[in-house]
């Protein structure tokens, strides 16, 4: 990956080790902002995204990688911070919030991102938020990551006395999964680094058949490209 001067302008970049979140930070990138990096260990099950994680970074050679730990398995409520399964084999057009949304997630993150941000004396962040994988999902929303722009330049010092507003970028929102690895392809990105699967198995193997890992295969298949993750079936 192409290493950033560090005399640009800074962004802070959600970096889940996932194939969206390493797309978005390759394009914040390729657009000329020196990254930085947050990811987050909250009692996720699939924790193996972390290590992902922490390779992107190290790849794309970001200003700092961040991971910030807390727990919300003591709060539950999904299939991805509880006991509750990861459904398997579902029909991807299937409608509805899903049981592996986890609640106030994106909230939750962007205001990590938020105060770190404010720290570094900057005001672009960057997520990699899709509105048709995911249409399940009401904190991948156009809408909501507007409201979040609206609220962060109310509540910060940054948004009251700064030079610039808050941005939130989605770069991805309106994108397919196929034109999502395009893009990525086009810039570079080696896949092989990421995890996408919410149950992975002991061996580290992507199961082939959660949401994501399914939306995952279908996409590399419309794109026309091969995908390296390793599965389980």
């Amino acid at each position: 990956m192409s290493q950033m001067s560090h005399s640009s302008r800074p962004a802070v970049v959600l970096l889940s080790g996932g194939l969206d979140s390493t797309t978005a930070l390759a394009i914040a990138q390729a657009e000329g902002f020196t990254c930085h990096a947050l990811s987050f260990d909250y009692g996720q099950r699939h924790r193996l995204e972390l290590e992902a994680a922490r390779r992107v970074a190290a790849a794309f050679n970001v200003a700092r990688h961040l991971v910030v730990t807390f727990d919300l398995r003591a709060i539950g409520g999904s299939a991805l911070t509880s006991d509750l399964p990861v459904p398997k084999d579902r029909p991807l057009e299937s409608v509805g919030i899903p049981p592996t949304y986890v609640p106030a997630r994106n909230t939750i993150f962007l205001s990590f991102a938020l105060a770190w941000a404010e720290t570094l004396a900057c005001t672009d962040i960057f997520l990699g938020v899709n509105i048709y994988d995911y249409a399940g999902y009401p904190d991948c929303r156009p809408e909501y990551l507007r409201a979040y722009e609206a609220m962060a330049n109310l509540a910060t010092r940054a948004g009251v006395e700064g030079a610039r507003p808050w941005k939130i970028h989605a770069p991805l929102i309106t994108l397919t999964k196929a034109e999502i690895i395009r893009r990525g392809l086009a810039l570079g990105i080696d896949y092989g680094l990421t995890h996408s699967c919410y149950d992975p198995t002991l061996e580290g193997l992507a199961c082939g058949r959660c949401d994501s890992c399914r939306f995952r295969l279908k996409g590399f298949a419309e794109a026309g490209a091969t995908d390296p993750l390793r599965y389980a079936s």
